[in-house]
Formats: C-alpha cells, sequence, structure tokens
C-alpha cells in the first residue's frame, strides 16, 4: 500500500468508527466546563482570566476549516517567548503562556 505523506491511512468511515465516541465525550466535557464557567458564584466573564481567552481562541480554530489546526493550537497555548527566565514560573501548571508575565 502506497503511503502519502501527511496522509491518514484510513479512510473517512474508518477514523469516525474508531475516534467518534471519545470525541463525543471531550466535547461534552468542554461543554460542561463552559456551562460552569458561565454559573461560577464570582460573576466574573471568563475572558478575565488568560486560560480561558485562550481556550476560546482555541474553540475557534477548531471551527476553521483550514487544515493545520493541531498547530495552530498547540502555539496558543504556547510561550513564544525565545530568552530564558531569571526565574522559574508557574507557567507550565497554568497550561497556557500568560502575556502579561512579560510586563513584569
Amino acid at each position: 500500500m502506497k503511503r502519502i505523506p501527511g496522509r491518514c491511512p484510513l479512510n473517512t468511515h474508518q477514523i469516525v468508527d474508531e475516534y467518534f465516541i471519545e470525541n463525543r465525550h471531550r466535547l461534552l466535557d468542554i461543554a460542561a466546563f463552559l456551562d460552569r464557567l458561565d454559573r461560577s458564584s464570582d460573576g466574573r466573564p471568563p475572558a478575565d482570566d488568560f486560560r480561558t481567552r485562550a481556550f476560546g481562541q482555541a474553540l475557534q480554530v477548531l471551527l476553521d476549516p483550514n487544515p493545520d489546526r493541531l498547530r495552530r493550537i498547540h502555539m496558543i497555548f504556547s510561550d513564544p517567548t525565545t530568552e530564558p527566565r531569571e526565574a522559574l514560573d508557574r507557567k507550565a501548571a497554568w497550561g497556557a503562556y500568560n502575556p502579561s508575565l512579560e510586563a513584569l
């Protein structure tokens, strides 16, 4: 079988058969997370937090039919800086890059 670089060896039906249920579950988890944010007790809009802003940007990329969604979403959450920090911070534990740390 000849493989085309960058192509999945499974056909569309095989991919849906194999991965639909687990990804349905992930979408339900995301919906539950967003619902909890909407019902949060402090009344702050989710956009007040850099992580939820990044999450929203990632959701927009998911809706984009252009390819390369994985790389683009990964870059939304990644630290784009190249200079080493003088001291460790918690950014790795936050799961998303906080641009406001650059101002410190």
